[in-house]
């Protein structure tokens, strides 16, 4: 009878949680199906921009995120074109009287918090105003509140205002103590990837090149505050170095805000400038649903479109997924924006730090014969560098943000020898027959001769020797010239367009007017379609739904230790050829 009891219970449980898994499959259909619906906007609207998310170029939608569970992936991702499309219909619709900025710590890279920014000072021109509320700002959330008209700090609250830092992680002891010996090859004083393996503090080539790239980033920071707020830079950078920012009152006498209160009394000045009664709610609308509703129609030419295809991510051979760029994915991607006669002209909109030296030339060359075809123009976002600059010096123009990261062109190998870590930690060995000296070469179970070593190094400088001589003749200068920005440096925009690494400061949107001016299309005459375009809700759901949660539980489980075991993925991956960022660069 027992036996026959707890036959009945698990039956019980199953059918529970047939029930409940189905509920939840449903329920996110329902959502994202319910998603194509039309919402109105009322009269005397708030846009509410809520950057407090991760944002990357195209926004990911997941209709299971609000029910939460095991199975329901990541959290939505906000989407950079979709806060610019935006911004641009608010700035002409009547309805929305101004814009509520939520941005105490945006999680996004400095070019794209540029391109929002710029986008929030468009808006202006207008006259409706923008505001912002927060407990507490980080740098980059004050950068993005210092163009509005009222910030509002917390009196319990802060801003984070002590300068920009960039720090390391260099695992050689960890290697020595595993006995685990890193092969590098590299060519490039400045392509310090590997120091990561082979130091535990930066070299001075790589300190010179960091201190520089941040100290331009800082500028541009300074510079745009200063204008915004009517600070000298001087005096904002005197502000960081003696840590005056050490209160909201610091805040508010200095000027960095206008107006210390909490929420009911930001609230309260929406109502004022909105002419609505204190009891009256003020209606705010999101980026999401304000997109669902009539806003500006789309004009434009429906035949003549320029098309935006996204690069985004480390870049690897085969496919890829919303945070790798795969070689046959973009290749198979770009031929049939090629090859639509509706798309007049391309933009390559690359975020990616690189990756595999050989998926990179497959996609150059892909844009090479792109570019013969119809005008191809490179929009570099937050980090186009190494194997993401590979991509762009395919292109007629290269366009990038001051505060972009770029260059890094360089070449390095990376074998881990694990013969000593197998021996003598785990009690494994290795041996083997072949046909010949060198048939299990290149190796991780034995030391490498100097003369394999040799062989690989050579190829390391062959590759190198690819690399500068197609980016110079990209350029268009002198290999020479081309080789002494190279050695594997990294730059910032406005750097790279003091030395003819890019061509034209500016966002998306110039580029994508670039890209109009080649095809000889006139402004009004031209739609814009971003490619690959977004999946069908289902089909996303079912992604999601089979492949999203791992990521989430580990994210759930390990907390800010899971940021170290992608990072032992990363390094995983880092066997072979290849054009990747010397560094895994988080500035603060």
């Amino acid at each position: 009878m027992l036996q026959f009891l707890k036959y009945v219970f698990a039956t019980l449980v199953g059918i529970f949680i047939f029930i409940f898994l189905s509920f939840v499959i449903l329920a996110g259909i329902g959502s994202a199906f319910s998603s194509d619906e039309k919402v109105v906007v009322e009269d005397k609207s708030i846009l509410k921009l809520d950057l407090n998310k991760p944002i990357q170029e195209v926004g990911v939608e997941n209709p299971l995120s609000d029910l939460g569970g095991p199975f329901t992936g990541n959290e939505n991702v906000t989407g950079l074109k979709d806060i610019v499309e935006a911004l641009k219909s608010a700035q002409h619709d009547s309805k929305i009287k101004g814009i509520y900025l939520k941005t105490e710590g945006p999680q996004a890279g400095w070019a794209t918090l540029e391109e929002i920014r710029n986008q929030l000072l468009e808006f202006k021109k207008s006259k409706k105003f923008v505001v912002t509320y927060g407990e507490s700002y980080s740098e980059k959330g004050y950068y993005l509140a210092s163009v509005a008209d009222k910030i509002y700090l917390n009196p319990a609250g802060g801003i984070e205002w002590n300068g920009m830092s960039a720090e390391y992680s260099f695992f050689k002891g960890t290697f020595d103590k595993l006995e685990i010996k890193p092969e590098v090859f590299r060519v490039g004083e400045f392509k310090s990837a590997i120091e990561m393996f082979s130091r535990q503090d930066m070299s001075e080539a790589s300190k010179k090149q960091s201190s520089e790239l941040i100290g331009a980033i800082y500028g541009n920071f300074l510079t745009n505050i200063s204008n915004s707020r009517n600070i000298p830079t001087d005096a904002l950078k005197r502000f960081a170095d003696s840590l005056t920012i050490d209160n909201p009152q610091a805040a508010l006498s200095n000027k960095l805000v206008t107006n210390l209160g909490y929420w009911d009394e930001f609230e309260g000045s929406i109502k004022k400038s909105l002419s609505i009664k204190e009891d009256d709610n003020i209606s705010y609308v999101g980026v999401d649903k304000y997109l669902q509703s009539d806003v500006t129609p789309e004009e434009g030419d429906f035949n003549n479109r320029i098309g935006v295809l996204v690069a985004e991510g480390e870049i690897n051979s085969g496919k890829g997924s919303d945070e790798s760029i795969g070689s046959d994915d973009f290749v198979k991607e770009l031929k049939k924006v090629r090859d639509n006669d509706k798309i007049k002209a391309i933009v390559i909109r690359i975020n990616s730090p690189g990756g595999s030296a050989l998926a990179s030339d497959v996609m150059w060359r892909e844009i090479q014969l792109t570019a013969k075809k119809k005008p191809v123009i490179a929009s570099m976002s937050d980090v186009a560098a190494s194997g993401g600059y590979y991509m762009a010096m395919g292109c007629d123009t290269i366009v990038a943000q001051p505060n972009t990261i770029t260059g890094s062109i360089g070449i390095f190998g990376l074998i881990f020898n694990v013969k000593d870590f197998m021996n003598n930690k785990l009690g494994v060995t290795f041996d083997a027959v072949k046909t010949s000296p060198h048939a299990d070469w290149p190796t991780t179970t034995r030391d490498m001769t100097d003369f394999e070593k040799s062989m690989i190094q050579k190829s390391v400088n062959e590759g190198y020797d690819s690399f500068t001589k197609k980016a110079a003749a990209g350029r268009k200068m002198p290999v020479e010239k081309l080789r002494s920005l190279a050695q594997g440096r990294v730059w910032s925009g406005v750097e790279a367009k003091a030395n003819g690494l890019v061509d034209v400061l500016g966002g998306v949107d110039d580029a994508i007017k670039i890209a109009a001016k080649a095809a000889k299309l006139k402004e009004g005459d031209y739609r814009v379609r971003y490619y690959p375009e977004k999946k069908r809700p289902i089909e996303d759901l079912i992604e999601r739904f089979i492949g999203g949660s791992e990521e989430k539980a580990m994210n759930k489980n390990l907390g800010e230790l899971s940021s170290y075991v992608k990072m032992y993925k990363k390094l995983m991956n880092m066997g072979g050829m290849q054009t990747r960022m010397p560094f895994e660069l988080v500035i603060r």
